[in-house]
């Protein structure tokens, strides 16, 4: 850790110290300083007491080089929020020029399963978008997948990579294919050759252990009827 970096968080952890024992510990005050690889802490001590100050690192932007402080990653495209309702994301829509919705003709009910999607075409119902065609998917009347494909001919994907990484720090997972942000309740994917999609990631691992319990049950029931042969 460098002289530079430990002065400060003593200058910093100090000034964190109630006022009269600022004025007891001046001449009794050190520095410790650890450092991991997103966050820097420094606890200052004294005779009559110590704090402890930590400072997250800020992300490098792997497309530029340049050092951002990440935000957190999102759960919504403009006004529409994953866990909105069907009738919700509806009106959104209505009131976003820029996804082209003409209403419930672009609504529509997945075969055999309890969940609707929502598609809309930018690219022909609104020409002067930069987006493209654009998918909701929802279950149980939540929305939990939101797909944003962008006009290729007015964006870029390293454009739309540099910015995301600028906004939200390095990706968690990098491929040729996608690359993907994740916290505990939001997975974003930036796409190839130019989308972005929103999941809920509580919903969708809900819905793959559902699918997995389903798929099991199947399995044994297979196997059962295969064995009283």
């Amino acid at each position: 850790m460098n002289k530079r970096l430990s002065l400060f968080f003593t200058v910093l952890a100090f000034s964190f110290l109630p006022l009269p024992v600022q004025v007891m510990a001046q001449n009794l005050v050190s520095a410790d300083v650890s450092e991991t690889d997103d966050s820097v802490t420094g606890t200052v001590s004294s005779d009559v007491g110590s704090v402890s100050v930590t400072i997250k690192k800020p992300s490098r932007n792997p497309a530029t080089g340049k050092e951002t402080q990440a935000q957190p990653v999102p759960d919504s495209y403009g006004n529409v929020k994953l866990g909105m309702s069907v009738d919700d994301v509806k009106e959104m829509l209505k009131k976003d020029s820029q996804f082209g919705y003409r209403g419930d003709r672009d609504v529509s009910l997945m075969a055999g399963e309890n969940r609707t999607l929502i598609e809309t075409d930018a690219s022909r119902y609104s020409p002067h978008s930069y987006l493209d065609r654009c998918w909701f998917q929802f279950y149980e009347d939540k929305l939990y997948i939101m797909t944003i494909n962008m006009n290729q001919e007015k964006l870029d994907h390293y454009s739309v990579f540099s910015q995301l990484c600028e906004k939200y720090g390095t990706p968690t997972s990098l491929n040729p294919d996608k690359s993907e942000w994740v916290s505990d309740s939001v997975i974003v994917d930036l796409e190839r050759p130019l989308s972005i999609k929103y999941t809920d990631r509580v919903v969708m691992e809900k819905i793959q252990n559902a699918s997995f319990v389903d798929k099991t049950a199947k399995e044994k029931s297979r196997e059962q009827f295969l064995e009283g042969l």
